[in-house]
């Protein structure tokens, strides 16, 4: 998979630069910076490669905006440590939920102390009792949605969840309408070595519960984007795959149970224009942790 890969990325390189130059030749501002990029072409040609479904945290655009947002970003991370050491030890050597929780947290360059003062939350008396929730909607062009948040107010939470679908030509769900619809799965990525074979990796995983295994780019902020593997198990494997990783000295970089779509669909590039205002916007909200879509 990863050959293919890398031939549709050359070849986006390739089509990119034909735009980039008629773009150049179109223009009188000599401000190369103005220039953006197709997404359109992204979308074909990098896009396909992904799993489906999968969270839109995992788009480039995506991560390249959280950048620029990480006064939104950091205290969605906190309320998940606060969440898990107010659920059990605030140790994560013997708090697993936590240990996890901290893990993401630094894979998203949370500071140190911002990831202590999430634990000391969660201890102190007038500590807030954040909840996990989750919402169902169907969007337009027969997209559906599951949308995960934390909150300490149920009640604006489902209430600002609601305004965002409606004024993006979405309705809220009843509980449980797409539970057949998505599975739940263990997804933890790591740093790819040259040392790494993946054929080597699906055969000592499969015994742990690997289902499938996977070669990615992952964005950079500030250097070019590095090889990744994502390994992907049922969500029950999460303990199992974890421990494997672990055994083999390989340094998990993040770990997290993701929705994937059983049943993914396909947009014009038009209707994934219009599909991502909506995206962005439920992502811009305090609680929101992530959106699932059944999206290819």
């Amino acid at each position: 998979m990863h050959f293919l890969y890398w031939v549709k990325y050359f070849l986006y390189i390739e089509q990119h630069s034909k735009i980039m130059s008629k773009e150049c030749q179109k223009s009188t501002n000599d401000n190369h910076n103005s220039i953006k990029p197709n997404r359109s072409i992204i979308t074909q040609l990098i896009s396909k490669e992904s799993l489906m479904g999968r969270a839109f945290e995992y788009r480039k655009a995506s991560k390249l905006k959280r950048w620029g947002a990480m006064s939104k970003l950091f205290p969605k991370l906190g309320n998940i440590i606060t969440m898990a050491a107010k659920a059990g030890s605030p140790d994560p050597d013997i708090n697993p939920a936590l240990r996890t929780a901290i893990l993401n947290a630094k894979s998203q360059n949370m500071p140190k102390h911002n990831i202590e003062a999430a634990i000391k939350r969660a201890a102190g008396k007038d500590a807030a009792d954040i909840r996990e929730m989750h919402y169902e909607a169907k969007g337009p062009y027969g997209v559906q949605l599951i949308i995960d948040c934390a909150t300490d107010n149920g009640t604006r939470t489902v209430a600002n969840v609601k305004a965002t679908l409606v004024r993006n030509k979405a309705e809220m769900l009843t509980s449980g309408a797409l539970n057949f619809m998505f599975t739940r799965k263990s997804v933890l990525t790591f740093d790819k070595t040259d040392e790494m074979d993946l054929e080597e990796l699906e055969l000592e995983l499969i015994d742990a519960g690997l289902e499938e295994i996977e070669e990615t780019m992952e964005p950079q902020e500030d250097a070019e984007d590095k090889a990744v593997i994502k390994v992907f198990g049922a969500f029950e494997a999460f303990g199992d795959l974890s421990k494997a990783l672990e055994g083999m000295d390989i340094e998990v970089k993040s770990a997290k149970h993701e929705r994937i779509a059983n049943t993914p669909i396909d947009l014009t590039d038009e209707q994934m224009e219009e599909v991502e205002i909506l995206i962005d916007k439920l992502e811009d909200d305090e609680d929101v942790q992530a959106v699932y879509t059944n999206i290819n």
